[in-house]
């Protein structure tokens, strides 16, 4: 599968720690295809349109990950998003996540939402310190030259796929529980955790990704 080039490089940030974090509220995020009743069905109860999501939790998901920077890239009929973790060495890339070209906006919009309710309990998030960099006036690394300076597993070289999202956050962190939605169970594919100041910067990310993608679409058809 060829891809292009991470939107941008890795960023680095630190996990806040608080016991007394308010409890998670429900995410924003639908996985596709759920809880839509048929509309030949004499029963169908017009309030199940948009219910609850109830998801299963596999065992060696349940722990998840805490990440503390992304990369994003473009597939030719996907996304690919890299949850790293880049406290120590080696940097390496700890969840992989597939998301489909068509579900991105929803992922983006459900992210969104969440941001701002945490705004509006808890004030702007605390944005991670930027590490400084002796080589600024050097060019950009290259998709290639990032990659060589992470340890991407063989576990988590083909990624996770996911059609669905749901999204809930703490005084410090955010959780992203990314969804398989198949008859007759939707299923929790990746779970991953990350730091409230993080998730501006992501969003940033997955926002460039997404023009990235309509732009080369334009392109295309010669608009």
């Amino acid at each position: 599968m060829s891809s292009e080039p991470p939107f941008e490089p890795p960023y680095d940030g630190s996990a806040n720690d608080d016991s007394g974090a308010d409890e998670n509220r429900p995410g924003e995020g639908q996985p596709e295809g759920q809880g839509q009743p048929d509309p030949g069905e004499p029963n169908a109860n017009p309030q199940a349109n948009n219910p609850a999501v109830r998801a299963r939790v596999p065992d060696h998901v349940a722990g998840g990950c805490f990440s503390t920077g992304a990369i994003v890239m473009t597939g030719p009929s996907e996304f690919i998003v890299d949850f790293l973790q880049t406290v120590g060495r080696p940097h390496r890339v700890a969840v992989r996540v597939v998301i489909p070209h068509a579900v991105m906006p929803q992922f983006v919009d459900a992210l969104q939402k969440n941001l701002d309710l945490y705004r509006g309990r808890f004030g702007e998030p605390m944005m991670p310190t930027p590490t400084p960099n002796p080589n600024a006036e050097q060019r950009r690394p290259s998709p290639q030259e990032i990659y060589d300076d992470l340890k991407l597993p063989d576990e988590v070289l083909s990624g996770t796929y996911a059609n669905g999202v749901m999204i809930g956050h703490g005084a410090t962190e955010f959780g992203l529980d990314f969804l398989t939605s198949f008859f007759p169970q939707s299923a929790v594919s990746a779970r991953v955790f990350l730091a409230a100041g993080q998730v501006p910067r992501l969003l940033d990310s997955l926002r460039g990704a997404t023009k990235q993608l309509e732009d080369r679409r334009r392109g295309n058809s010669g608009e």
